[in-house]
């Protein structure tokens, strides 16, 4: 009541001073009034959200060695597998040179050696007969036999050797093949963090990032208190959580005031709340062909989060705020004007859902709230506005 009294305070004030101009009386003000409606509505949450790519691909040096070049341009479109930069691979080329010449090498001692073991066991296999029938003495035999052992143990060694050298040609083959350095995913590649001539290796900065930007990803974070309530309500619904979430279409507003034209579609929601700020972290995925939306951008994201059964709605016009109150004009069966305090909800288009204070099929004023006082007559006349039809159309869509 102090919010009528304070809008009665300031309609007296107002009468009595055109009352000491000398105006003569007027008749009762012509004021546009509307019928209080009530109907189920969609209530609409929205979050400021953050743009990044579906991948950031960060693209480090895996060998270390000079740029030598930059095979794209700063900010371009890039195709995976396409050639980024190139590291100067004589060092690498020589280095696998000298691996297969290790190798070769390798390859003609386990030749070697498998010559000699050939000829010591030809010898224990004509001193073993021989040994038996004494024409040898057992000595010349054990010495045939250790021979060949050791011969058996040249092999082995020889064959170990040949492995370490295929594992280093293909060490120094996939070394050489790190100097050209190429896009994992088709997407933006950034601005490139170093230069041609500079010295780079796996412990430096990546050299760019590569972003798959279509489609884009939109991160948002929704407090504990709303995913609870959103939980419940899809529980009530007999709905799994990825069901429900996948049903529900996002829209997302620009930071220039515009609202980007293609919808949204759920992507991830993060298996924790965030300790420090109480929120869980939600991804939508938005389509972005030619690549509009950049990462790092801001927006404003929205959802239809529930549906409010019975709603009564009235124009926001309709409604006065004073000192932190809200105050409608009300006209009733014998056209005078009563001046009510309401508690109000969320908007819904033009139109604002009343939570306290009004019934439907009530009359409020929309036009000419200025001219009313309580328990004024006045002459109403329905209120004509296409954007109250538009507001009530709107607040009908699911």
């Amino acid at each position: 009541m102090k919010f009528a009294a304070t809008f009665l305070l300031l309609s007296a004030m107002l009468s009595t001073g055109c009352g000491k101009m000398g105006l003569p009386p007027a008749g009762p003000p012509d004021v546009e009034v509307v019928e209080v409606i009530q109907q189920d509505v969609p209530i609409t949450k929205d979050w400021v959200a953050t743009l990044d790519g579906l991948v950031n691909a960060q693209i480090r040096a895996q060998v270390a060695g000079l740029l030598l070049k930059q095979s794209y341009p700063n900010g371009a479109f890039v195709r995976k597998g396409a050639p980024l930069f190139e590291i100067d691979p004589r060092p690498f080329q020589a280095a696998l040179d000298q691996a297969k010449g290790n190798l070769r090498e390798a390859t003609a001692n386990l030749d070697q050696a498998k010559a000699k073991l050939g000829k010591t066991q030809i010898d224990v296999t004509r001193y073993t007969p021989l040994a038996k029938q004494n024409a040898i003495s057992q000595q010349e035999l054990d010495d045939a036999v250790q021979a060949n052992l050791a011969a058996k143990a040249q092999v082995e060694g020889a064959q170990a050797g040949i492995a370490g050298a295929q594992a280093a040609v293909e060490k120094a083959q996939l070394n050489l093949g790190f100097t050209s350095i190429t896009s994992p995913v088709d997407g933006v590649a950034a601005i490139a963090s170093a230069q041609v001539g500079d010295l780079v290796g796996p412990s430096g900065a990546p050299l760019t990032t590569v972003s798959t930007m279509n489609p884009i990803l939109a991160n948002l974070t929704v407090s504990e208190q709303e995913y609870l309530t959103a939980i419940r309500e899809i529980t009530k619904q007999g709905e799994r959580e990825d069901q429900a979430l996948r049903r529900l279409v996002w829209q997302l507003r620009l930071t220039d005031g515009t609202t980007y034209p293609l919808k949204g579609q759920f992507h991830a929601l993060d298996r924790q709340v965030d300790v420090k700020t109480g929120t869980i972290l939600v991804q939508v995925v938005f389509p972005n062909p030619g690549n509009v939306l950049r990462p790092g951008g801001f927006g404003s994201i929205s959802t239809v989060a529930r549906i409010q059964k019975n709603a009564v709605l009235v124009p926001q016009r309709a409604v006065s705020e004073l000192q932190g109150g809200y105050l409608v004009a009300v006209v009733g069966g014998d056209n005078k004007a009563s001046i009510r305090p309401v508690k109000m909800g969320p908007k819904i288009g033009t139109l604002w859902i009343v939570d306290e204070g009004l019934k439907p099929g009530e009359r409020v004023v929309a036009e000419g709230v200025q001219h009313v006082q309580e328990g004024l007559e006045v002459k109403p006349k329905l209120y004509q506005s296409s954007s109250l039809a538009q507001g009530k159309a709107d607040s009908a869509k699911p």
